[in-house]
């Protein structure tokens, strides 16, 4: 077996193991899962209770052939758990059914199929706000082949936040504090310091995220989180960006492109560990699916092999990863760098789809599940960085968490 095909066959028979609000692809031939709100690019995964909002879940399946896709819709709670609902208390229709909405693969090398699913539709109608899991299944078969999530959202408190650098731990150098406040002013609610759950996200991460925070301040109707250390985040750096858009012709950040064993390969310039802050207008991790010609994206951009190098000494202690959307903000171990000890250089071959993307190095430590920007990245104060504050309810005599607050804001503005 060549070279290349060998390394095809080692992506596609990695496993997968996941957990909480993650999308995840348990099967390697499940690739470029997306998650988006009413069709829009580059939202966050939360839509309103109300006519006229879905979410559209899509993915690829690399075969040729087509494939029987089934999926289940599970309520969760504040903390992605499965919550106590019955299946007709949070949605209309069959606990399982078909994707049918597909398409085959069209001019392209390494073939596949793509798949897409909106919800609600005719057949499922979402009736509580909350956390969803749409569990993807082969077939009749019981295990997931990947995982999807979102949140519906029924607002009624109002979320204000804001970011400083001047932290706690150090004053315009390497962390940013978010602090926040929530009016429930004209909401119901019996102990508003008790019955509220938050939940903080950086850059749509899962694996950084904080919980079970209590307010510092309390005012008429408002709630006030500051000075909390719980809410300090490393600043990291602005991702790194790169296009593959063209078979031919190398584009943004690509050394050369090549076709060879069957498959397209594009080769990144090679990437440096950074010592200094790096101003760019990135996306905060996202990609976006397209091609030269930027005509059916979905089914007619190609997926490459694509060559990923990061020059900089081995750490010792743990392991550097590929991350970004691209990875499903995971710290997954499909992307993990192979260090070359001759040319002192982490390396990495993995296929994507035709496209422009953001993406960083992370390293983890042994026996720890967060991913860190230090070494590979740095952590400078600039970095303009998205923050997320997800607001719960359960009100009493209730099975659920409600999702009642929810605001974006990214830094500086």
């Amino acid at each position: 077996m060549n070279k290349t095909l060998s390394i095809l066959t080692l992506f596609l028979c990695l496993s997968f193991t996941g957990f909480a609000q993650e999308n995840i692809c348990f099967s390697p031939r499940i690739k470029t899962m997306q998650v988006k709100v009413n069709g829009e690019w580059g939202t966050p995964s939360v839509m309103l209770l109300s006519a006229g909002h879905y979410v559209e879940i899509s993915f690829d399946d690399l075969q040729a052939s087509y494939q029987r896709y089934t999926y289940t819709i599970t309520h969760c709670n504040a903390d992605w758990s499965q919550s106590d609902l019955l299946v007709n208390e949070y949605m209309t229709g069959f606990s399982r059914q078909r994707i049918d909405d597909y398409e085959p693969a069209i001019g392209t090398e390494m073939h596949y199929q793509h798949y897409k699913l909106l919800l609600p539709n005719e057949d499922t109608q979402l009736l509580v706000s909350g956390n969803y899991r749409i569990n993807i299944f082969k077939d009749n078969e019981e295990e997931p082949i990947a995982q999807a999530c979102f949140s519906i959202i029924e607002p009624r408190v109002g979320v204000n936040m804001e970011v400083t650098t001047n932290t706690d731990i150090d004053t315009y150098d390497r962390h940013q504090q978010v602090s926040f406040s929530v009016n429930y002013s004209g909401y119901k609610v019996s102990n508003p310091v008790s019955d509220f759950k938050y939940i903080v996200k950086q850059n749509r991460r899962w694996d950084t995220h904080v919980e079970n925070l209590s307010p510092t301040q309390m005012q008429v109707n408002k709630l006030i989180f500051n000075h909390n250390r719980s809410l300090i985040f490393p600043a990291g750096n602005e991702y790194r960006r790169m296009e593959i858009l063209d078979e031919y012709v190398p584009t943004m950040h690509v050394e050369s492109m090549e076709y060879v064993d069957e498959y397209y390969h594009a080769t990144i310039m090679t990437d440096e560990q950074r010592t200094m802050y790096l101003f760019d207008k990135d996306q905060n991790g996202r990609f976006y699916v397209r091609n030269a010609d930027n005509e059916d994206n979905d089914t007619e951009s190609d997926y490459f092999l694509t060559h990923f190098t990061l020059q900089m000494p081995k750490v010792p202690g743990g392991e550097v990863y590929l991350f970004g959307d691209l990875t499903n903000n995971r710290v997954d171990e499909a992307y993990k760098m192979e260090y070359n000890l001759i040319d002192h250089q982490y390396e990495l071959i993995t296929p994507l789809k035709q496209g422009s993307y953001n993406y960083m190095y992370l390293f983890q430590r042994e026996g720890e599940t967060i991913g860190v920007t230090e070494p590979c990245e740095g952590d400078f104060h600039q970095t303009e960085n998205e923050y997320e504050v997800y607001v719960y309810h359960r009100p009493f005599g209730t099975r659920y968490d409600k999702l009642i607050g929810f605001q974006k804001y990214n830094y500086p503005e």
